[in-house]
């Protein structure tokens, strides 16, 4: 289960709009606990500049760690959006994930923004429940 603030849901669909054309990405910031809690999102840049595909650059990943760990949390997933597919993981975020993190997908295929998420882990894909807590 992924356990997320609404003002990151609300952010998250923001950057996913303020992206296009491109993929836009950026990273969960909260705490691992029997669930995820995701407290805060930190918008980043989409290194590959591509409507496919993303990337975070490492010196950004870099930062948002110590921003994170400054204030006690961790980095405990990553979101990215799909502009032109369902919210579902491609083969090459497949690839490219990190067993352990959670990888919320915001489609905006169909008009109005479709959120999931995804933990991966050696090839296998579970969806999770995505649940808005707090204020």
């Amino acid at each position: 289960m992924l356990r997320l603030s609404p003002s990151a849901y609300r952010q998250m669909i923001g950057h996913a709009y303020d992206g296009l054309p491109d993929e836009a990405c950026g990273l969960l910031v909260g705490r691992f606990r029997p669930w995820a809690e995701a407290v805060r999102f930190r918008p980043c840049t989409n290194a590959d500049q591509s409507s496919r595909t993303y990337s975070i650059d490492g010196r950004e990943l870099l930062a948002g760690e110590k921003e994170a760990e400054a204030d006690g949390l961790e980095v405990v997933g990553v979101m990215h959006s799909h502009t032109h597919t369902t919210a579902y993981p491609s083969p090459t975020d497949v690839e490219r994930s990190w067993p352990g993190w959670h990888y919320v997908i915001v489609s905006l295929r169909d008009g109005d923004p479709v959120l999931r998420s995804y933990l991966i882990d050696g090839g296998n894909i579970s969806e999770e429940k995505v649940v808005l807590v707090g204020q």
